[in-house]
Order: structure tokens, then C-alpha cells, then sequence
């Protein structure tokens, strides 16, 4: 895992995201509230639900539709990454998101042009979006993050103080000293050796307020 330099006195929060997930993006936008009220820094790496669900038969066609339209983003931000570092990817995938989430674009390639533009990288990276150069790159960041968490989740995964899961999933974003109140417990049951599950039905769509 390619990490930033080290501040002291800093918890540092891992997060693995695909772009198109909605779920994903509400978890990333606490971390970013987190980051406000509590002395973290999240580093942020790239997963794929492509990558995941590829070998699973039975998808519903409309999520099987979406797998297919989200290998695009996920191999812009790798090649992003590759050439330019992973400090780029936080505010590519601000720039990605608020536009898949909030706006309602398509995966396209004058989407991925446009999002670069805003993160401040060459437009010329949208190519990567119909190329397979940087899939190993891809597959191995993928295998990273199931690598600690078990095959059986999906996006996000979240890694802090040596202990990964999959989540929290939450809707909408907690914010302000609602956010922190959520980072202290997330800290609080990852201390706890054997903590491995604590769930219950999602009754409501994502909400990106």
C-alpha cells in the first residue's frame, strides 16, 4: 500500500472506494467530516465492484448494467494514480462522485474529462476509461482491500489502527459533532479483538444532502 508521509500526533483512516457506488460516496464524505473534528487523515485507494461482482451470475440486469458502465471510472483514477501519486485521488474522486451522486452525469468520457479538469490532472487520463493498461494496477489495489476484509463485502472498505471493515454504511452523511460522535465508536468496536459484525436492514435510499 503506497502510503503519504506520516504527521505525528495523526489517526490515519484508509478508505477503498469505487466512484459508482452511492454508499461509498456517503462514507467518504464523513471521513471528510471527520477530518474537520478530529485530528485524522484519510489516504484513499481504489477498489472495483466490476472486479467483484464479475464472476457472479444471477445480478439483477440493472445492477449487472451498472457493473458494466463502472470499470471507466475506477481505471481513470488508477491511471491518475500511477502517473501523478495517490494524494491526486481524494479530489479526483470529489470531482467524480459529485458528479455521478449530486448531478446525475453519466459515465462517459466528457464526464471523466470534465472531473479531471476540476481535480487539476490532464484530460488525456479519460482514455484509461476504454483501456486494460492499467487493470492489473486495479486488480491489485482491489486485492488489497479484500485481501483484509474477506470476500463477502463489497465498497467501502475502511481501515484504521491495524482493523479493516466493510462500512459504515449511513444515510445521510453525518456531519459536525455527529460525525465525530460515528468516528469514535468506529474506533471504539475496532479495539475490540473479535468485533466482527453489527448490522441491520437498510430500509431507505442513499441520501446525498
Amino acid at each position: 500500500m503506497t502510503q503519504s508521509p506520516v504527521e505525528p500526533d495523526v489517526t490515519y483512516a484508509d478508505m477503498w472506494f469505487d466512484p459508482a457506488c452511492p454508499w461509498a460516496w456517503i462514507t467518504s464524505r464523513w471521513l471528510l467530516e471527520v477530518e474537520k473534528v478530529r485530528p485524522v487523515r484519510v489516504r484513499w485507494h481504489v477498489m472495483s465492484l466490476s472486479v467483484l461482482n464479475e464472476d457472479k451470475e444471477g445480478l439483477p440486469e440493472v445492477y449487472r448494467s451498472l457493473l458494466d458502465t463502472a470499470w471507466g471510472a475506477v481505471r481513470v483514477c488508477v491511471a491518475a494514480e500511477q502517473q501523478h501519486g495517490p494524494e491526486v485521488l481524494g479530489d479526483l474522486y470529489t470531482a467524480l462522485g459529485t458528479r455521478f451522486h449530486h448531478d446525475r452525469e453519466p459515465r462517459t468520457p466528457d464526464t471523466y474529462r470534465d472531473a479531471l479538469k476540476e481535480a487539476g490532472l490532464p484530460v488525456e487520463l479519460a482514455a484509461a476509461a476504454e483501456s486494460t493498461e492499467y487493470d492489473a494496477a486495479l486488480r491489485a489495489s482491489h486485492a488489497e482491500a479484500m485481501r483484509l476484509v474477506g470476500e463477502d463485502v463489497g465498497t467501502p472498505v475502511v481501515s484504521v489502527e491495524g482493523v479493516s471493515f466493510f462500512g459504515p454504511v449511513v444515510t445521510p452523511t453525518p456531519r459536525g459533532e455527529e460525525a465525530a460522535r460515528l468516528w469514535d465508536g468506529v474506533r471504539l468496536v475496532a479495539g475490540v479483538e473479535g468485533f466482527f459484525e453489527l448490522k441491520r436492514t437498510r430500509t431507505v435510499e442513499p441520501s446525498f444532502d
